[in-house]
């Protein structure tokens, strides 16, 4: 299947893209409104609530904007590469884990973002500062090398 082809059926087949999908496909994070889906031997995560989805890249876009001197760049809004993207959505998933819900074992996004939408009554009143440290602090875990 050649990309072009791809990127038409993953839209026919995903209409809701999760907005953390990194994170989750890496298994730095789950969500009970996650729905795990499969093309051409790809996976992608999809999301079953759309307010929920709503609210998730509200949060994204406000990770971004604050994580871009944790970065070292200027224009978070351009396009990132993947080790960066995965460190702000990675990262600030942790960073958010850690102030709302430190016991968890891992981030359950669902469960962080209604979190914060109630005690902090929305995102832009969320310590940025403090998250921003959880996306400074995560490193993509090592690949493994094979012994010879």
């Amino acid at each position: 299947m050649d990309e072009a082809s791809y990127h038409v059926a993953r839209g026919q087949l995903n209409r809701l893209p999760c907005v953390f999908e990194k994170a989750l496909l890496c298994q730095a994070a789950v969500c009970e409104a996650a729905q795990r889906l499969s093309l051409a031997e790809r996976e992608m995560m999809a999301c079953r609530k759309p307010l929920v989805r709503a609210a998730c890249g509200q949060l994204l876009n406000l990770l971004r904007a604050n994580s871009a001197f944790a970065l070292k760049i200027k224009d978070a809004q351009r396009i990132l590469p993947h080790a960066m993207m995965m460190k702000v959505q990675c990262g600030g998933l942790t960073g958010l884990k850690d102030l709302l819900d430190p016991e968890a074992p891992a981030p359950d996004v669902l469960k962080l973002v209604l979190l914060a939408q109630t005690e902090y009554g929305g995102f832009d009143a969320l310590p940025f500062s403090q998250l921003v440290q959880g996306v400074a602090h995560w490193q993509i875990r090592k690949r493994h090398q094979p012994k010879t």
